[in-house]
């Protein structure tokens, strides 16, 4: 008879045997499985990445492009790549929807991709897809550092300067996942200007730096927004503080464009001033008229409401609404005004620094054409305003009856010359108003030179901004300053300036 504890240790042997069986099966198992997997952990092994060309070009911030660590070798070795969970993660549209942007032909399809959910500066996995990788707009590879954007811009566009035609356009939407919105051909610019949309959330900066690795685009700028610099609101003291005189003031045959709000054209004083309309904005309702009605009266007004140059023939460009525009409408606008062979474009309104409209004003200028813009009503601490701070633009700032500075008016080196625009009466929408801003200063200096126009019509604008700056009448401290540049307009005194 056999113990019981012998029964006990043999089951423990076999047990021991069916451990040892069940342990050495899952090896194999696990042998076997990694062996499969071998191709998959292959896709993910790092492969050295490209550096960004530099462009030789700082960012906005001001670190210099060679700061930038954007290269170096991709993610962590030992990477798992699921091609399964990317898919879960980013489904195509359900019912065939929109589809993914087409792949740029440019890039090598072989190059390692940036994962869709990544940031800018995370580990790179390759993708793995059988026919070949499937770029998504956040995989595509930029030539610079993402912009910072400064200044109210449009969230979901982005403008450029494109070498080609539409053709060409819609490639590069296509190539970049973008949305061709508008495109036409800029005069001042010089080329084919187009307004790209983004669909999928990318911010403005990282659509402009994937842009740029594009050599058919030439400028990129954010769609920068600009407002109206009308301040919150008298007998019309701007003749006898400019030195005009309301008897002899004329701008007769002098044409001039004015970029604003839409106009009350049967005001009795624009009666025979409008020569021409423009709207540059179309499709959106205009509820407004009181600004460009204003701005128009005061430059060129007629009867009760007398404007600084009576006779001037005023073609109106409406670009805004709610006291807003975008930069794409600005270059709409200016690009009609250029073609309207107009001696003086006045501009009203302020927003941020953009390339593309600096671009258009100085080709403006060298056309000839005065270009008067609005300091800004933003305070003594806001940064400068454009167009005004642009170079060959008259910035106008404002002062009222007794010489005295706006108070709201912006500061800076910029700011050209003084001119009343506190507490005027000006033709509006409803009839008359106050008015005070720097956008009516601008408008009695847009009308004083076209005075300057009138009896001298063969100064050139670089006369005509000499002959301002020589003959303003000096207010604050000595010489040009920031609050008031060379001092208060004194037309009288720039009419004998003329050599």
């Amino acid at each position: 008879m056999i113990p019981k504890s012998g029964i006990r240790f043999s089951e423990k042997i076999m047990l021991k045997q069916k451990n040892r069986a069940v342990i050495g099966f899952a090896g194999f198992l696990l042998a076997t499985t990694t062996i499969a997997a071998t191709p998959v952990f292959a896709q993910s092994t790092n492969q050295p990445q490209p550096k960004p060309d530099c462009l030789d070009r700082t960012n906005a911030a001001g670190a210099d492009c060679a700061n930038d660590d954007g290269g170096g070798t991709l993610g962590a070795t030992g990477a798992v790549f699921l091609p399964a969970l990317i898919v879960d993660l980013f489904p195509n549209p359900a019912g065939g929807g929109t589809p993914l942007p087409t792949p740029d032909p440019r890039r090598d399809p072989a190059s390692a991709l940036p994962s869709p959910a990544a940031p800018a500066d995370a580990p790179v996995v390759p993708a793995a897809a059988p026919g070949g990788p499937v770029i998504s707009p956040t995989d595509l590879v930029a030539t610079e550092p993402q912009r910072a954007i400064v200044g109210e811009h449009v969230p979901d566009e982005v403008l450029v300067t494109v070498d080609g035609d539409a053709g060409v356009v819609q490639q590069i939407a296509a190539s970049f996942g973008l949305e061709v919105r508008s495109q036409r051909q800029s005069r001042l610019l010089g080329t084919t200007l187009a307004r790209f949309g983004i669909l999928d959330g990318r911010p403005v900066g990282v659509v402009l730096a994937q842009l740029a690795a594009d050599g058919r685009t030439r400028r990129r700028e954010p769609n920068h927004v600009y407002s109206l610099q009308q301040a919150a609101g008298i007998v019309n003291y701007a003749f006898d503080s400019i030195e005009l005189d309301e008897k002899q003031a004329s701008g007769e045959n002098v044409r001039i464009a004015v970029i604003d709000t839409g106009i009350d054209d049967t005001n009795p004083a624009l009666s025979g001033v409008i020569a021409g309309q423009f709207d540059a904005m179309p499709d959106v309702p205009i509820e407004k008229r009181d600004h460009g009605t204003s701005i128009d009266g005061l430059i060129a007004g007629v009867g009760a409401l007398k404007g600084m140059a009576p006779g001037a023939k005023i073609y109106h460009a409406r670009a805004f609404e709610g006291g807003k525009s975008t930069m794409d409408v600005i270059l709409s606008a200016l690009d009609w005004a250029a073609e309207q062979d107009v001696r003086i474009i006045n501009m009203s309104f302020v927003g941020p620094k953009n390339d593309l409209l600096g671009i258009a004003c100085r080709n403006a200028r060298a056309l000839g054409i005065v270009l008067v813009a609005a300091a800004g009503n933003n305070g003594p601490k806001a940064p400068y305003g454009y167009p005004a701070a642009y170079d060959g633009v008259i910035a106008v700032t404002a002062t009222d009856a007794k010489d005295g500075l706006m108070p709201q008016a912006n500061r800076g080196a910029y700011v050209f010359i003084s001119a009343p625009g506190v507490e005027m009466v000006a033709p509006s929408g409803a009839g008359s108003e106050v008015v005070t801003g720097t956008s009516f200063a601008a408008a009695i200096v847009s009308g004083a030179v076209a005075n300057l126009i009138h009896i001298a019509p063969d100064r050139s604008a670089d006369e005509i901004e000499k002959a301002l700056a020589a003959t303003a009448r000096d207010l604050g401290p000595t010489g040009r300053d920031n609050d008031f540049g060379y001092g208060l307009l004194d037309t009288k005194a720039a009419e004998a300036a003329k050599e």
